[in-house]
């Protein structure tokens, strides 16, 4: 014999929820609404702890405390309870409470709700008592429903109903009231799992097996869905009830059982089963009753749960999920909101909410904000599949290259998608920002990684500046042109010139056309990182080079002298150069003047470096200033005083002189570079010397 057993069997979480807390309370003085559940068992249980069973809360003393059992209560319940002062434990199942918060809103706009289910279960009597005498409940599909016309219809189903009679009755509301009927489909979703189970064995089986109180509504309601798909199925309260002999027969046997049956009763079948020989389980037994015993078994980290919530606190959220026979708390930490509220999540009790299972070892450990983290996560990597660059810290090495991790995501960067060139010491990567491409993604239930490059960044960068270096000097070049005047930033200067940017291009201007006076050091004409005005001097497109010149947009020199000075003026200046017919005396830088060597002294000499020297300062006036040919011809003699007259010279002395200067031996003539400079500073009139100084000198010879 082949024995299968439902997934679902056992305790759904809103009985489990109600069971633990009646078996939990403190028994003194406490009271319980009604069966907590429909299992003679469990109430069995629940009266041997003290607890005593009423019918109403009239029963019930002042100040004591009541159960308020799984199915619900109507709202006039808590009234009296209030009146009276008892303390409610509301173990009302969460998709109970949350039809009731629909019946309650709906009735109180005017609107009429209609409840598929029995009239007489305890859910609907307590639906109906929420409704402001506005609901009527529909058990027949057939049923006459022309007094709804022209109403605004709600529909909404007890939470253990079976989803094939609400599928009916819904088809006759929707031909009477029109497709404009408001539905809740409120059938618990641990209903719809077991009623759909039992669907599928009871057609695969040659026999059923439905365990649970014979009162039990969802218990019932398998059994009817096993009869109509199944000859043979037997309904058990309890293992008690299990005879083998009557279905030993059958090779193959599906085992269901309701939500309101313990799971321990289900084992007692079990294993009334398996101590018969001819019993062979489909699935070990063992891992069976264990799954029934324990959900989490069922759990995987960053498995997405649907979970509902139960109640709020000040620690989180209780919420109950699939195959768990507690509630979990969802630390408020973990809710994704604004800020937490508990007020705010007590009006949501019965609503389902995802969660993500972020540890399924004991204890289990859940939250919404991962959920939210992982969908982020996910659309970033979708964004980075698509070619975004992303960044991440690298933590660590291997010989390969460097690793990192982005979210759930490793991040591989092999050594040669680094950067341009080999890397050799990885090590000094680890703790760096990198920027990255993604290769390739990999995603498996085991790994997720990310092969990733930094090269192909910093080769598209270098791409696109060598693209626009390159777009930038064509425009350049075609608007720069020989003798425009351009502005330009001193960049950096060298022992040959300076660097100046103009217009983001690199141009030279040589030391050379710095100054007119010329000079040593860029330094002491242009400042480092301040912007002037250039001439451009030569332009060679083919090698990108552009020559610029500061000084021929200054004034010259010479330009400005005749504002600065004028013949008789006094000026002082520095012996540069002594020649035999003179001394060059730099005024100013770039202006010189000529001292012949009759304008030095009063008295006659051979050679003007007997007087002066390279470097001296001295006084002289200007004799005459030619701006135009760039000449000043100045004179140290005219500030000295005239010396005095010590001896009347007789013309016999003067023949003799002259005799005597005749037979002297002729002197050497000068050099030919003397007497060109020379030629030079006298021709047109304007020498060193007036004509007659230059005889009266002859005569002296």
């Amino acid at each position: 014999m082949n024995v299968t057993v439902a997934k679902s069997s056992g305790f759904c979480s809103g009985v489990q929820h109600a069971v633990d807390t009646a078996m939990r309370v403190e028994p003194e003085n406490v009271y319980l609404l009604g069966e907590l559940i429909h299992n003679p068992s469990v109430t069995d249980a629940v009266r041997a702890r003290g607890i005593i069973t009423v019918e109403s809360v009239d029963e019930v003393p002042q100040g004591a405390t009541l159960i308020l059992r799984s199915h619900g209560v109507g709202r006039l319940v808590y009234e009296a309870c209030t009146q009276k002062g008892i303390r409610i434990i509301d173990c009302t199942c969460p998709f109970v409470r949350h039809t009731q918060e629909i019946v309650r809103n709906s009735t109180s706009i005017g609107k009429t709700v209609l409840v598929i289910g029995e009239k007489t279960h305890p859910e609907v009597i307590g639906l109906c008592g929420w409704g402001n005498g506005r609901v009527l409940v529909l058990e027949d599909e057939n049923a006459d429903l022309s007094s709804l016309l022209g109403q605004k219809i709600v529909v909404v189903a007890q939470t253990t109903c079976s989803e094939e009679k609400f599928k009916k009755i819904l088809q006759n509301i929707e031909k009477v009231c029109g497709k404009t009927v408001e539905i809740f489909k409120t059938i618990c979703y641990t209903t719809k799992e077991r009623q759909k189970e039992a669907a599928a064995l009871a057609e695969q089986n040659d026999a059923m097996i439905v365990i649970g109180g014979l009162n039990s509504s969802n218990t019932n309601k398998l059994y009817e869905i096993c009869r109509e798909r199944c000859a043979h199925v037997f309904r058990l309260a309890d293992a008690s009830d299990f005879e083998f002999q009557k279905i030993k027969k059958f090779k193959n046997v599906g085992i269901v059982s309701g939500a309101s049956t313990p799971h321990t009763q289900t084992q007692e079948v079990l294993f009334k089963m398996e101590n018969n020989t001819e019993v062979k389980a489909t699935n070990e037994m063992e891992e069976v009753v264990a799954q029934m015993d324990n959900g989490q078994s069922k759990l995987k980290k960053g498995q997405l749960v649907t979970a509902i919530i139960s109640s709020a606190s000040d620690e989180g959220v209780a919420v109950l999920l699939p195959f768990f026979k507690k509630e979990i708390l969802l630390e408020k930490d973990e809710i994704e909101c604004d800020e937490y509220k508990p007020e705010d999540y007590a009006a949501k009790i019965g609503e389902e909410i995802e969660v993500m299972v972020v540890s399924a070892s004991n204890p289990v450990r859940l939250s919404q904000k991962a959920i939210a983290q992982l969908k982020e996560e996910e659309e970033k990597i979708e964004s980075i599949s698509n070619g975004e660059e992303f960044d991440v810290i690298c933590t660590g090495f291997n010989k390969g290259g460097l690793t990192a991790s982005m979210g759930t995501y490793s991040v591989f960067v092999p050594a040669k998608e680094i950067r341009m060139g080999y890397v050799k010491e990885l090590e000094k990567y680890v703790g760096k920002k990198l920027r990255l491409k993604a290769l390739e993604i990999k995603k498996s239930e085991r790994k997720k990684e990310i092969i990733a490059s930094q090269r192909v960044i910093l080769e598209e960068e270098k791409a696109a500046r060598d693209a626009a270096k390159a777009e930038q000097e064509a425009e350049f070049f075609a608007n720069i042109h020989v003798g425009d005047v351009v502005e330009g930033k001193v960049e950096r200067a060298t022992n040959f010139g300076a660097f100046v940017s103009v217009n983001g291009f690199d141009c030279l201007a040589h030391i050379s056309d710095l100054s007119w006076a010329g000079t040593k050091n860029v330094t002491d004409v242009l400042e480092i990182g301040k912007r002037y005005q250039f001439k451009v001097l030569k332009v060679d497109a083919e090698n990108k080079k552009v020559s610029i010149g500061y000084k021929q947009l200054q004034p010259q020199p010479w330009d400005l002298v005749a504002e600065k000075y004028k013949e008789g003026d006094v000026v002082h200046g520095k012996v540069v150069r002594i020649v035999p017919f003179g001394a060059f005396v730099e005024v100013e830088n770039g202006v010189d003047g000529l001292v012949h060597v009759s304008q030095i002294s009063h008295e006659w000499l051979e050679n003007p470096t007997s007087v002066l020297s390279i470097g001296e300062e001295i006084d002289a006036k200007i004799l005459v200033l030619d701006p135009a040919n760039k000449k000043m011809t100045l004179s140290i003699k005219a500030l000295l005083p005239e010396p005095e007259v010590t001896k009347v010279r007789s013309r016999r002395d003067d023949d003799k002189d002259k005799g005597e200067r005749r037979a002297r031996k002729p002197r050497q003539p000068r050099e030919n570079r003397e007497e060109d400079e020379f030629r030079e500073w006298t021709e047109g009139g304007v020498g060193g010397a007036s004509i007659a100084e230059m005889l009266q000198n002859k005569n002296n010879d």
